[in-house]
């Protein structure tokens, strides 16, 4: 779940950067040559950030879920350790064997529910890019572009550019919200 967190934490920071680059001077624009930075539009369109608010309301579900597993393993394990000389040896391997057992039943849940939250970041990210890629396709054309470089590869270009403004603006219009959704099941994979 902390690999979710810094997911959303990043694109929160791509949000903040793109704003303190527009102070820099650039050259002049290269006819030709756009620039679109995917992970801006995921964090500034209004569909990348019901995206992140989803998600955090998904793990807070997962975290409630979890913790009571968490508070019995600890409380329990605490008070086998603080029993070792007082708990009879056969209940305390009983208690030890249950708690493994929980243990193992907690980590099970765990993967399996991190899993789930993970294929739903994947998942709705490719409803958002779905909802891009024409979007992008008529930018592209209205701009002239002959080539277009993602801004992961480019250190600096010239804002004019750049098509993700304009494309967080129509993306904005064509999808404004995520519609409302819920944990995904990962799809079992069939065997070979």
């Amino acid at each position: 779940m902390k690999i979710l967190a810094f997911g959303a934490f990043s694109l929160a920071m791509l949000a903040g950067s793109a704003a303190a680059a527009q102070d820099t001077n650039f050259g002049p624009a290269i006819p030709g040559v756009c620039v679109y930075h995917h992970d801006r539009l995921m964090a500034q369109s209004t569909a990348g950030q019901s995206l992140v608010t989803g998600l955090q309301r998904l793990q807070q579900e997962v975290q409630a879920e979890l913790s009571p597993y968490e508070q019995f393993i600890q409380t329990e394990g605490q008070a086998l350790q603080q029993g070792q000389s007082t708990i009879p040896q056969d209940q305390l391997q009983q208690r030890a064997q249950a708690l493994e057992a929980r243990y193992r039943e907690f980590e099970t849940l765990r993967q399996t529910r991190t899993g789930e939250l993970r294929y739903t970041l994947g998942y709705q990210q490719q409803q958002i890019g779905q909802a891009a890629d024409p979007i992008l396709q008529a930018l592209y054309t209205e701009r002239g572009c002959g080539i277009l470089l993602s801004a992961d590869a480019v250190m600096r270009a010239n804002p004019q550019m750049d098509l993700t403004e304009a494309a967080i603006q129509r993306l904005n219009a064509a999808l404004p919200t995520l519609p409302a959704f819920s944990r995904m099941a990962v799809p079992t994979q069939p065997a070979q």
